[in-house]
């Protein structure tokens, strides 16, 4: 594998682009921010919008992300489920249906109250361990816990389809789902969309009163009393991303959706020390793990997950400050590696805090580092880098930019 001249870095803030929100007098959260580094580099380097699949398509973390590694979804994504289960260290087979999961707060009606469980971050190990390894119609359901309120579930057994709905209902307040098959006449849909109920009823009778949440009732706090599964896919193949760049590639990680994303795709993953993939993670030691990765590996790619957060809670100011500490994050990167080196900066999608979901919008992209033809781009947000010299590229542009920027891509022709 030939060594690349420059390193290359792809760095996504998630859910980046917003909408104009009027209690900052109608500017983006990422354009009310204080950003010196990102506006500094900006100023140097080369801006637009990026559609992350296409526009207006509202894409997910994980379709987003395979598009921009240059990985058509369309052909290869089968479900999230199975990247939630490999980044989270669970075994994924062949004939496997794994589901990603919330730990979620309901009434005895079966209302949810609260998705998240109040963003529950403890405890979450011992509630998996009362729903792991149960068996429903001669089919092990493993279980386990991803960060906060996150897990996945691992369906093993014969007959299973991942072609079922969501026992998840994506809202508070709405009546949980009975996960249904996409097609009746499948039986083995209608099977798995079964068995999935169970696991469901039997996760609510099992929690309801463990004491992990007996505990969090009496300080007040939501309890983590129903798992509720949506997602269902299996394992994709995919080419090994180095193999097809010719190029070595780690991830730098926070979350279990990227992780695994990393691992099937073939990179190596690091964990930064402190990083909770929350509003509280570790900013410094994402920056010290970023530069360790591009001292080794020819290409990194990172995923930030606070801005994403702060948008699904349509929490527009926190969402100010994340991004301001991503900021910090890249000064304190661009202090610690001081050789030349290619930077691609962006968000998979946007998370509109008025929205509260992503949304269709394009997110705005910097690319920086040697021997680039700039444009007159002053600060890095959305309206800006509409005027950039990169213009409206498509997530799957960007790997391809960076690598004959690296030195590694083949020249296509004579």
């Amino acid at each position: 594998m030939a060594r690349a001249l420059y390193k290359g870095l792809l760095l996504i803030a998630d859910g980046l682009g917003d909408r104009p929100v009027p209690a900052m007098g109608n500017k983006t959260p990422l354009e009310y921010a204080s950003t010196p580094t990102l506006d500094r580099l900006a100023r140097e380097g080369e801006c637009g919008l990026m559609d992350p699949i296409a526009p207006g398509i509202r894409a997910g973390s994980d379709t987003a992300h395979l598009a921009i590694l240059g990985y058509d979804p369309y052909k290869v994504y089968q479900g999230r489920g199975p990247f939630e289960a490999l980044g989270i260290g669970m075994e994924v087979r062949g004939g496997d249906v794994a589901l990603r999961c919330n730990f979620s707060t309901v009434d005895s009606e079966m209302r949810v109250i609260d998705r998240r469980a109040g963003r529950i971050t403890e405890g979450t190990a011992e509630l998996a361990q009362a729903v792991n390894g149960v068996e429903i119609e001669g089919v092990q359901c493993f279980f386990k816990e991803s960060v906060a309120h996150r897990g996945a579930l691992v369906l093993r057994g014969v007959g299973l389809s991942p072609h079922i709905t969501d026992a998840d209902p994506h809202a508070d307040g709405e009546t949980v789902h009975e996960a249904q098959p996409l097609d009746p006449s499948d039986e083995a849909a209608a099977r798995t969309a079964r068995i999935v109920n169970a696991f469901v009823k039997l996760s609510y009778e099992r929690l309801k009163d463990h004491p992990v949440n007996r505990e969090r009732v009496a300080r007040g706090l939501p309890p983590a009393n129903i798992i509720l599964p949506r997602g269902a896919g299996v394992a994709p193949h995919l080419e090994p991303f180095p193999k097809k760049h010719g190029m070595t590639a780690v991830a730098v990680v926070e979350t279990g959706l990227i992780r695994g994303i990393a691992r099937f795709v073939g990179m190596d993953t690091l964990d930064a020390p402190g990083a909770t993939g929350g509003v509280d993670t570790d900013y410094n030691s994402i920056a010290d793990t970023l530069a360790n990765a591009l001292r080794q590996y020819d290409f990194v790619l990172c995923n930030v997950k606070a801005p994403d957060l702060c948008g699904h809670d349509r929490n527009p100011h926190l969402k100010a400050q994340a991004i301001e500490q991503i900021d910090g994050l890249v000064a304190r990167l661009l202090e610690g590696y001081r050789e030349p080196f290619y930077l691609v900066f962006t968000g998979d999608h946007s998370t509109p805090c008025s929205v509260g979901d992503h949304s269709g919008d394009p997110v705005p992209v910097l690319l920086h580092g040697p021997d680039l033809r700039g444009d007159e781009v002053l600060r890095f947000h959305e309206y800006a880098c509409a005027r950039g010299a990169l213009g409206r590229l498509r997530g799957g542009d960007l790997v391809p930019i960076l690598t004959q920027l690296m030195g590694v891509q083949e020249k296509f022709g004579a």
